[in-house]
């Protein structure tokens, strides 16, 4: 733009120059107003997505901008001012220029968050917290970098200032490590989405539970004694978790039960079919079966499996499901051993003399 505006040295006098610079430099801002409403908005209204109008509201601005403060930065050349002031007049517009920029670029990361946090906001509770975590941290960012940028125009030494960023920044990791990793681990947890609110877990030391909650800094899940445990998330992206809500809510129950030697088995099988197809908490597909696994010391080992509607119910359908067989087999004649020891009293008689 420096070549463009150098051509319109048109007249002899420094002012007429530059306030024919100035007119060619809004003729093009209006120009390019033109184009992006015209043509470009006239595209994007073709698309299904909202997402290119967005962006290009989030441009219009800036490329208005951009044309119009450059163009003047590089103007300001044609006039007869010293080197300082047309240091400083050009430090000013550039440092607008870099504040416009970051507008539009914090404009820009609200909307690719916000964009990629709606995709997944039904899966985890972890968005709520991570979107206004991350839009804070890119907002501080941004800000940062647009500190560095006007210290830069201005021409003020920024290396000792990056410098003490970064002995501050060694010092902040190493004081809060167990929080960052937390944080990180909880990153993990959003991107690997190993589980969601409303999943029943359990842990590699057995502990079992519903996810209620899932937060930058740990997880919480609720037992079946109402008893709520804090996770570190730390922790939960180190360790191995059962997930018996995925892929499918459905949950498998397995209930062993033996019956005496000699029992008609195919009655066995059959009895138990009945009861669990009769439960209302087990599903109909896949539908139960009954297994024949061993033969028993005692007892001939059958085993029951069917799936409930979802994980919570296990307790509740084991119990339904025992005291069912239970008072089934004692009316159809099934009989249930159990152990029995056979104890063999010896008398001893005294020696005669």
């Amino acid at each position: 733009m420096n070549e463009w505006v150098e051509s319109l040295r048109l007249t002899e006098s420094r002012g007429l120059n530059f306030v024919i610079a100035l007119g060619a430099i809004l003729l093009l801002a209006k120009l390019s107003d033109i184009i992006i409403d015209k043509v470009l908005r006239r595209l994007t209204r073709r698309t299904q997505s909202v997402i290119d109008d967005k962006l290009l509201d989030i441009a219009h601005q800036p490329v208005l901008s951009g044309v119009i403060l450059i163009g003047t930065a590089q103007a300001f050349g044609l006039l007869d001012l010293s080197d300082n002031v047309l240091f400083k007049m050009r430090a000013l517009l550039y440092s607008l220029l870099f504040l416009v920029l970051s507008i539009a670029a914090i404009r820009f990361l609200m909307l690719f968050i916000d964009g990629a946090f709606a995709r997944i906001a039904d899966r985890t509770g972890l968005g709520t917290e991570l979107s206004p975590l991350l839009k804070n941290v890119a907002k501080v960012g941004i800000i940062i970098a647009l500190l560095m940028a006007v210290l830069s125009v201005w021409r003020v030494d920024i290396t000792p200032l990056l410098a003490s960023a970064g002995i501050v920044g060694v010092a902040v990791a190493l004081a809060a490590k167990d929080t960052l990793a937390n944080f990180f681990g909880g990153i993990s947890v959003f991107v690997d989405r190993p589980y969601k609110i409303g999943d029943y877990i359990v842990l590699d030391d057995g502990q079992r539970g519903e996810v209620v909650n899932i937060g930058v800094r740990s997880t919480r899940i609720k037992t079946r004694d109402d008893i709520l445990i804090t996770i570190p998330n730390s922790f939960m992206a180190n360790t191995k978790i059962i997930n018996q809500s995925a892929p499918i809510p459905n949950f498998r129950i397995r209930i062993a039960i033996g019956v005496a030697y000699g029992s008609d088995v195919d009655k066995v099988e059959s009895v138990l079919q009945r009861i669990a197809e009769e439960n209302s908490m087990v599903v109909k597909d896949p539908a139960p079966r009954v297994r024949f696994r061993t033969f028993g010391d005692s007892a001939l080992n059958f085993e029951l499996l069917c799936w409930c509607q979802e994980p919570a119910l296990q307790g509740q359908l084991v119990h339904h499901l025992n005291m069912t067989i239970y008072k089934i087999f004692e009316r159809e004649g099934i009989k249930i051993p159990f152990p029995q020891r056979e104890l063999h009293l010896r008398q001893e008689w005294p020696e005669s003399s």
